[in-house]
């Protein structure tokens, strides 16, 4: 796996049951997964020969992250590594306008948008779609960053990509009631499995809580979610986990928002409360293993993520909570603790979801130093 992030450090136990030798590649020493993964190789993913000192060593090589640049891996791929997912699937979620552009031919909903250069551009697909308008940094953006919502003129005027001169779209503001996330896994040979739908609480374009399935989604609307998934996995051509953010919309529209060709944190949700986590599919899907059960253990699960807060040291407040609340689950990232920055999540299973809510909030809140009791 390239990329040494905490997606790689919990890819790394689900190796272990299947019988599988895991590899890192990571930037730094003291990156997640570089802590707990033997062997880790330190070395730098931009950089061509790296990678194939790295992948030389593998059966199979994938991704903890979308930034290792398209022509490295087609160079891969022509030299005969497998590489999965591909670069002609993976350029989807590395490039947002390449991906608005091949689900819009697929028929596939997205929110309407226009690729724009300059703020006249802006001011003219506003005068078609309204304002406001959402600007999009093509490349580069996650959690929140690399998006500005431009709410008139003088707002796409002073708007950052533009001084940056990055390349930017421009898209519909969604009136949505909430945002959904469709986790599927796909194997080369075709099968795919399709998790419960969540809901994705959102903050600060940050992603705080998961509930697991969404609470109230008539099921035809969660089989359209899924269905919505697994159609994009298919067009194009993904191999190994894709999570599909969706809007959903108060005219009744589910809508793409974004995709990532990984392990996501929407679906951190599954270690604990699937029958198979998100991270044995998709390793399972990159070797063309037979894909394991999807299905939920409990009526719910509810994942909180815990950001970087004020306190420096959480081991204290880690022990509490473990003898407060013996069915809760924490996960560690082994980062740094910086304020905002995801370092962990709790995860909760059940039958009542306002418990489960209360409980994993009141966790993450507790090791956050928000409150202290």
């Amino acid at each position: 796996m390239v990329g040494g992030g905490q997606l790689a450090r919990m890819t790394a136990p689900a190796a272990v049951p299947l019988g599988l030798g895991f590899r890192v590649l990571a930037a730094r020493p003291d990156d997640a997964a570089a802590q707990v993964v033997p062997g880790t190789v330190v070395a730098d993913e931009k950089v061509l020969a790296d990678l194939r000192d790295f992948a030389a060593g593998c059966d199979v090589l994938t991704f903890d992250h979308e930034h290792v640049p398209t022509a490295h891996l087609r160079s891969l791929e022509a030299d005969g590594f497998a590489v999965r997912p591909g670069p002609d699937a993976l350029v989807h979620a590395q490039d947002k306008g390449v991906m608005r552009e091949r689900l819009a031919a697929a028929g596939l909903p997205c929110p309407r948008w226009r690729h724009v250069d300059d703020p006249a551009e802006v001011c003219r697909v506003a005068a078609g779609l309204g304002w406001p308008v959402v600007l999009k940094t093509v490349r580069g953006g996650y959690d929140g960053k690399g998006v500005w919502v431009a709410r008139s003129a003088e707002d796409a005027v002073l708007a950052e990509p533009f001084r940056a001169g990055v390349a930017v779209l421009a898209e519909e503001l969604v009136d949505f009631r909430r945002e959904l996330s469709a986790v599927v896994a796909r194997s080369p040979h075709g099968q795919a499995v399709a998790y419960p739908v969540v809901e994705s609480v959102q903050a600060d374009g940050i992603c705080v809580e998961v509930l697991a399935p969404a609470p109230g989604l008539p099921a035809d609307r969660a089989a359209e979610a899924q269905r919505i998934a697994l159609s994009v996995a298919a067009e194009l051509g993904v191999v190994g986990v894709l999570a599909v953010e969706l809007f959903e919309a108060r005219d009744g529209r589910l809508l793409v928002n974004e995709l990532a060709m990984r392990p996501h944190n929407t679906g951190h949700w599954t270690i604990d409360g699937a029958v198979t986590s998100q991270f044995e599919n998709h390793l399972r899907a990159v070797l063309d293993l037979p894909l394991g059960d999807p299905r939920a253990r409990d009526p719910y699960t509810v994942m909180v993520n815990v950001l970087g807060g004020d306190l420096a040291e959480t081991y204290p407040s880690y022990r509490h909570l473990l003898a407060r609340d013996p069915g809760l689950r924490v996960h560690w990232y082994g980062k740094q603790v910086r304020p905002g920055r995801k370092v962990g999540h709790v995860t909760v299973c059940g039958e009542d979801l306002y418990d489960l809510r209360e409980r994993a909030s009141h966790a993450a809140r507790y090791l956050q130093g928000d409150i202290d009791e």
